[in-house]
């Protein structure tokens, strides 16, 4: 959570609220360890109720967001338009906390592919666990250091993206 408001906040530029769908089993020591945590950010945290509430229990979550909706944002993309298929590729495993990227041949043959016919303009969509922020089921919490393995990569030219395809 942590880094997902790093990177909201500070690679994206724009502000940021973490909603706590409240349950009822949730403790008091554990909302306020997210509370604690998120000060140190200077992220709002809502406890929400509509887990059991509906639209009404998140009636105070959407005022904070449409308040963060009005901070002062410098938004950016991850990258530009006009990067390689490979430099956007390693703009986002940056983002997850990579080192660098291997690439398998298959990979290798379909971004080659995908360049020639002119869609590496297309943005950049990737599949992978969502168990982790690698690519790797096994690395939990926010892992750095580790090389992310891109296996394939695939076009969907009428939607507009490429994934690559990460991992197992």
């Amino acid at each position: 959570l942590e880094r997902h408001v790093e990177n909201v906040s500070k690679v994206y530029g724009i502000g940021c609220v973490v909603s706590i769908n409240r349950f009822t089993s949730d403790t008091a020591a554990e909302i306020e360890l997210l509370r604690s945590r998120m000060a140190k950010l200077g992220v709002p945290v809502v406890l929400a109720n509509y887990w059991a509430d509906g639209g009404k229990g998140a009636i105070e979550l959407a005022k904070a967001v449409m308040a963060a909706a009005k901070l002062p944002k410098q938004f950016q993309f991850l990258y530009p338009d006009e990067a390689s298929i490979k430099e956007k590729i390693e703009a986002i495993a940056e983002f997850y906390g990579a080192d660098g990227v291997d690439y398998s041949a298959d990979a290798e043959q379909k971004i080659a592919l995908y360049t020639r016919l002119g869609y590496d303009r297309l943005p950049i969509c990737m599949a992978k666990t969502h168990l982790s922020l690698s690519h790797d089921p096994t690395l939990k919490g926010a892992p750095k250091g580790f090389t992310v393995t891109v296996r394939e990569a695939r076009a969907s030219v009428g939607a507009g993206f490429i994934y690559p395809i990460l991992g197992d």
